[in-house]
């Protein structure tokens, strides 16, 4: 009988420091091969609505994103099969039209601010990590980021935190961390956070 994956979810705010805090787990742990998914692979197509409408959408309300498609993925993948996931152009705010095909793995990782905030999704985490940091941080790395490489301006990056992203984490990302495993800090050294969270997976 195949060996179930062991998934791993990390969440917490935009800017926190989660996407890092994934690739540096992948990283420690690349003799297992492990898959990394990312949320924002599975916001849904908007196809049907200009440009302008678009950017006019509640990115950070979990409706914003396909959990069933993302859900529907991680039990494929368990059963042994691969699966085409999708791919996200933050400059467009759309999907781009190819997906990337990827294989079963005996370790997943998973990188979003909603991961815990998705009933239907918790069964099927076997570690939860929220990465709890201080929310003006969160917001000056969220505006280098996403004026140097999703070409925002500074004003449109201010008024959305204001309009969505900071009510949407009080509303939806914050209360998630209830359902963590292990809370770690998003302004600690990585090295450190790391190994902190290897010493809660199985050998």
């Amino acid at each position: 009988m195949r060996r179930k994956p062991y998934i791993i979810a990390v969440a917490g705010g935009s800017g926190s420091g989660k996407t890092f805090l994934a690739e540096r787990l992948v990283a420690a742990l690349h003799d297992r091969r492990p898959l990394l998914l990312s949320q924002d692979y599975y916001y849904r197509d908007r196809s049907d609505l200009t440009f302008e409408q678009r950017q006019g959408i509640n990115y950070d309300d979990p409706k914003a994103i396909e959990f069933t498609l993302l859900i529907r993925h991680l039990q494929a993948l368990s059963d042994g099969h691969s699966v085409e996931h999708p791919l996200y152009d933050f400059t467009t705010h759309n999907r781009r039209p190819e997906t990337v095909k990827v294989s079963p793995s005996d370790w997943i990782i998973l990188d979003g601010i909603l991961l815990l905030a998705v009933s239907e999704l918790l069964p099927l985490l076997d570690l939860k990590i929220f990465v709890d940091t201080a929310m003006d941080l969160c917001f000056i790395r969220r505006l280098q980021r996403d004026t140097t490489s999703r070409g925002r301006s500074v004003q449109s990056v201010i008024d959305q935190y204001l309009a969505t992203v900071r009510p949407m984490y009080l509303r939806h990302v914050f209360p998630s961390r209830v359902h963590a495993d292990l809370v770690v800090s998003g302004e600690e050294e990585s090295a450190l956070t790391i190994d902190k969270i290897l010493l809660k997976l199985p050998t």
